[in-house]
């Protein structure tokens, strides 16, 4: 009898791991490597939402023009460090072609695809095979400090009813301190989600790796992949900082520094590490029941059963690696224009991770033109948390030579 074909996975962040998952469940053996700590990247200390809400892409019509406002108002929530790097320039000409409506439809319908496959299958890894993550299903809501906001969302609400079936339900006055409590009276309204849901990151991750190693796979830790060994136009194994490491199949789900592999792979996979913070904290005694985002300070509050988080922020200043104090405190303030008790003592965790954006914020699930046996699925934006099943079970189809269970055109790593 033969011995199980070997899939490597590059990356232990919640995509690697959820390729994994679903490629051990088709019979695979499964080593993951993971240049740093397992899960403490991008997946570690984000705000944990599962939303299908989030279908329209960061490029809308607009989007660049107030993306250059943003960056000259003081405390913006958004920023782009000005250096002379044609990289970041080649990737912010192309997000700006695509801010119009023709191409935020077709970024959306590919979006929405996957993010509703995966809003079912969490539910199977919570329900059916006992994934341990704080799981809860109490919707989202986007809040708005004014009426004028409130009511400029509604055009936006009705677009997605109209083309993506994902009505919100309104709540005005009274009717919103009704639904939460924790809320300030006198806001403008907000717009709640019913089918979103959220988990606490790290401790899905903690779960995830502890059922994949009682099921045999392997994680390797501070173990950096420095490129591929080709043999007949095939890849065979990875050269790492611990030695080579062979395979049969390979996934180079890296995150944001998978472009690091583009020599390797045949394309060029365009992604910006778009920088995000959090801060993390016990529950204030007013805290939230429902998650929400404040959507005109872009502050996004996660209330999860063992612990409360603020997080937010789009920082496009390279692979840098430093957490700026003022704008986790600019994190607080901001809440505190909806909230009774915005924050509480002690901080038990400051975090920043690298988001792997695209043009387009649609992920890159494709083979590698240049090695068919290697699977890129990479690319997820910020919504990587959100599309994690859908992604790891289409790698394992597309490996495995399975129907694929979505339509892969629109993550076609050739479409740049």
């Amino acid at each position: 009898m033969s011995e199980r074909p070997h899939a490597v996975i590059i990356g232990g962040g919640v995509i690697g791991t959820a390729c994994a998952h679903y490629l051990a469940k088709a019979g695979r053996r499964v080593t993951i490597l993971e240049k740093g700590q397992f899960g403490r990247q991008c997946s570690h200390g984000n705000c944990g939402l599962v939303c299908p809400s989030h279908v329209l892409p960061m490029a809308t019509p607009g989007a660049f023009g107030f993306a250059v406002k943003a960056m000259m108002t003081k405390n913006s929530p958004f920023y782009i460090k000005p250096r002379i790097n044609l990289t970041l320039w080649r990737w912010l000409l192309g997000f700006a072609k695509r801010c119009n409506k023709r191409d935020m439809m077709a970024s959306g319908v590919g979006i929405d695809a996957i993010l509703q496959s995966s809003r079912k299958l969490y539910a199977e890894l919570v329900d059916i095979e006992g994934i341990e993550c704080e799981w809860e299903t109490r919707g989202l809501l986007f809040v708005f400090h004014s009426k004028h906001g409130m009511e400029h969302y509604g055009e936006t609400n009705q677009l997605l009813t109209n083309e993506f079936a994902a009505p919100a339900k309104p709540f005005f006055g009274d009717a919103l301190s009704e639904l939460e409590p924790a809320l300030k009276p006198g806001l403008g309204g907000g717009w709640l989600y019913e089918g979103d849901a959220h988990l606490r990151p790290d401790r899905l991750m903690t779960s995830w790796r502890r059922r994949l190693e009682e099921g045999g796979a392997v994680v390797r830790e501070n173990c950096e992949v420095k490129g591929f060994v080709r043999e007949n136009g095939r890849a065979k194994a990875v050269t790492t900082d611990q030695g080579e490491i062979a395979g049969d199949e390979f996934v180079l789900a890296a995150g944001a520094l998978t472009p690091f592999l583009n020599d390797h792979l045949g394309c060029r996979i365009p992604i910006q590490p778009g920088k995000g913070y959090s801060v993390t904290m016990p529950r204030p005694s007013r805290c939230p029941a429902i998650p929400m985002i404040f959507e005109e300070h872009r502050v996004a509050v996660t209330p999860m059963q063992t612990g409360y988080r603020l997080g937010s922020m789009m920082e496009f200043v390279g692979y840098d690696e430093t957490i700026n104090p003022k704008r986790l405190e600019w994190l607080a303030q901001s809440a505190g224009h909806y909230l009774h008790e915005p924050a509480c003592d002690p901080v038990q965790e400051t975090w920043y991770g690298w988001r792997p954006m695209t043009t387009d914020s649609r992920p890159i699930i494709d083979r590698s033109p240049a090695l068919p046996n290697v699977a890129i699925a990479a690319g997820h934006n910020m919504l990587g948390l959100s599309m994690a099943p859908a992604t790891g079970k289409l790698v394992s189809e597309l490996l495995t030579g399975e129907t694929p269970h979505l339509n892969m055109t629109p993550y076609q790593a050739g479409r740049f």
